[in-house]
């Protein structure tokens, strides 16, 4: 059957809950009863995990957030014993690099598949020498990459060149929506409803028009980024910036420091959606400007 399907691109988002949710939306959409090889490219944090746990629901990942490192690792143990179980099986490229040679963890996912079954690689550009094009390739940075490479590509690194680049303005984003998250808390105001995202920067949803005023909130955010506090994850639903915890559904997805955040402004016009009745309120990071800025000049 011919298939014209080359590539979708989607916004990366950056709550658990919601790249969990667009995990499942691309399972239903783009994955095929088939696809024996998926590849996943991304650097650590930036989600790779919650999407694969999204797109396969109840497969074991063999190394996870928690630190919890299954061994001996699933895939190699039933190619030793020509003993495949499982129908889909997970492997860590990176994690699997420090214990086995990429040559020995390529042929047992080969024979996996020789023997029909479904491997989920994540970091598949360590192994793309090794076991050459995959079914399905998602690449995840700023935003979520997803194809069929062809015999003209695309190829991982092409991928990778692209995610490992881009997935700073989506750190950077997050990290400045949650701090004005913090600012509005303290004032107060109600808690936002819903998080989107535009390219370079994010949008935050009110039920009912906010009582801000856009200047100073900008002003406060660009001080705090000037004192290049220090930011670390603190529990799996808070951050912690400086000696301040804040609520945070995604708190890997952050810049090391306030000062890595670059050129933040705010669109300083809180535009209301007339199809949601909500009120919107729209940040930018970075150098590369979008649409949405370019039309609210």
């Amino acid at each position: 059957m011919f298939n014209s399907f080359a590539q979708s691109v989607y916004f990366a988002p950056r709550g658990k809950d919601r790249i969990s949710e667009l995990g499942n939306d691309l399972a239903h959409a783009y994955l095929s009863p088939n696809d024996q090889l998926v590849g996943l490219i991304g650097d650590a944090g930036a989600g790779k995990s919650l999407l694969i746990r999204g797109m396969f629901p109840g497969l074991t990942l063999t190394n996870d957030d928690n630190g919890v490192n299954i061994r001996p690792l699933p895939v190699l143990e039933a190619s030793e014993n020509d003993n495949f179980n499982n129908h889909t099986y997970h492997v860590d490229a990176r994690f699997e690099a420090a214990f086995n040679q990429p040559w020995k963890l390529a042929e047992a996912i080969k024979k996996a598949i020789k023997y029909e079954q479904r491997v989920v690689v994540e970091h598949f550009d360590l192994l793309a020498d090794h076991l050459g094009d995959p079914d399905l390739l998602i690449g995840i940075g700023e935003e979520v990459l997803i194809t069929r490479p062809g015999v003209f590509g695309p190829w991982p690194q092409e991928i990778s060149e692209i995610v490992y680049k881009s997935i700073k303005y989506r750190r950077m984003a997050h990290t400045a929506e949650d701090i004005i998250t913090a600012i509005l808390a303290k004032k107060g105001i109600e808690k936002t409803i819903y998080h989107s995202d535009i390219k370079s920067g994010f949008v935050m949803q009110f039920e009912r028009k906010p009582d801000i005023n856009l200047k100073e909130l900008e002003e406060k955010v660009k001080s705090i980024i000037d004192n290049d506090i220090r930011i670390n994850p603190y529990d799996d639903t808070h951050i912690k910036v400086g000696e301040e915890i804040h609520s945070c559904r995604g708190p890997r997805i952050h810049v090391k420091r306030t000062g890595d955040i670059e050129n933040f402004k705010l669109i300083k016009d809180l535009k209301h959606d007339p199809k949601t009745g909500r009120y919107l309120l729209a940040g930018l990071v970075g150098t590369e400007r979008s649409q949405f800025e370019l039309s609210h000049k």
